[in-house]
């Protein structure tokens, strides 16, 4: 009888494998595979015989269950991973859209050709010899849609979305942040093709600094895992990352640097034709009147940027809405502007 304190089998990952050659009476010669396993209970354990698992099916790094006293193989076990980085996995494909974008046509090529086209038509890349870029970086003022083409990126390819925020990867503890980088790689490595989005990359990409400060020093180490990771996958493992700040002159030049982030896409303030186009837009689905001119409102609206333009729109259909009307007329806007300048202007002062 099992005692309910001791389990059948123990967990042990593959740390080692590798082919030797001996000779054989009876056939010239033959292969063996040797492996060794690092099991829970701290061993180091040599197999010449894997056990009931094929050969072909083990790679270093798989976790496997073994038995607790020949230690041979009985099956292979699902890698773990964080519970983190597993909700950071977005299950269903964002619904965005390239239409639902406007004013950034040469931004949306820009990203096609680094991130679509290599995962989509990756044997194309290999027949010429070209190696695509591994990472871009959005970069621009806040509002101009950045998470939105990401989002719609992914849409557009049959990859694992992964979304990492930067202030996530800020933990307490030593090493956690660094951990949760590995991981997420790891994962992406696993659920390829993928693609890695990290948001508000200037938390753990700041320039490196000497610092005394604890948590200074975890960012910077959590940076640094960052970096590996760039460096240790190959462009062929069809794992794509998309970073995102509004800071690009904070970050370090180590990450910037042509081999980990290779492009960079600016998202500069819409012209009077971009914010035209954001506005038809976001007017698709309103009942707007035959008379207003998107033309004028995209002229007197200087300085907005796309998250403003979408407020300038509902806050006009608010205002129809208060007058009790089906239908937002060209004096709704004009009301909106005041109303979303206000917003925009005012300060507030938590202490006054």
């Amino acid at each position: 009888m099992i005692s309910n304190s001791a389990l059948p089998l123990l967990v042990a990952s593959i740390a080692e494998i590798f082919f030797f050659e001996r000779e054989n009476k009876i056939t010239k010669k033959k292969r063996i595979k040797g492996i060794i396993l690092k099991t829970s209970n701290r061993l180091s354990i040599y197999l010449k015989n894997p056990g009931f698992i094929k050969e072909k099916q083990l790679t270093i790094g798989n976790l496997v269950a073994v038995n607790r006293d020949n230690y041979f193989i009985i099956k292979k076990l699902p890698n773990e991973f964080d519970y983190r980085v597993k909700a950071m996995e977005l299950e269903e494909k964002p619904n965005q859209s390239y239409q639902d974008i406007g004013g950034l046509d040469n931004q949306i090529q820009e990203l096609i050709e680094a991130i679509v086209l290599p995962i989509t038509q990756y044997k194309t890349f290999k027949n010429l010899g070209i190696q695509p870029p591994k990472g871009v970086l959005l970069y621009g003022p806040p509002g101009m849609g950045k998470t939105l083409l990401a989002r719609a990126c992914a849409s557009q390819t049959n990859a694992s979305f992964l979304k990492l925020a930067g202030p996530q990867l800020v933990q307490m503890y030593i090493g956690e942040g660094a951990n949760l980088i590995r991981e997420a790689f790891a994962l992406a490595r696993e659920k390829a093709p993928s693609i890695i989005f990290i948001d508000e990359i200037d938390a753990i990409g700041t320039k490196r600094f000497d610092s005394d400060a604890n948590g200074d020093r975890e960012v910077q180490r959590t940076m640094l895992e960052l970096l590996n990771q760039l460096d240790g996958f190959s462009v062929d493992n069809q794992v794509k990352i998309i970073s995102a700040t509004n800071r690009v002159d904070t970050l370090d030049p180590a990450l910037l640097r042509s081999g980990r982030i290779d492009r960079k896409i600016e998202f500069p303030s819409p012209d009077v034709f971009s914010r035209e186009k954001i506005l038809q837009i976001h007017c698709r689905k309103l009942q707007v009147s035959e008379n207003l001119k998107l033309s004028e409102i995209a002229r007197i609206t200087e300085n907005f940027n796309g998250a403003q333009l979408r407020a300038l729109c509902i806050e006009a259909g608010m205002s129809a809405i208060r007058s009790c009307r089906k239908v937002i007329f060209h004096d709704d806007f004009i009301h909106a502007l005041s109303v979303v300048n206000l917003k925009t202007n005012t300060k507030i002062d938590y202490f006054g």
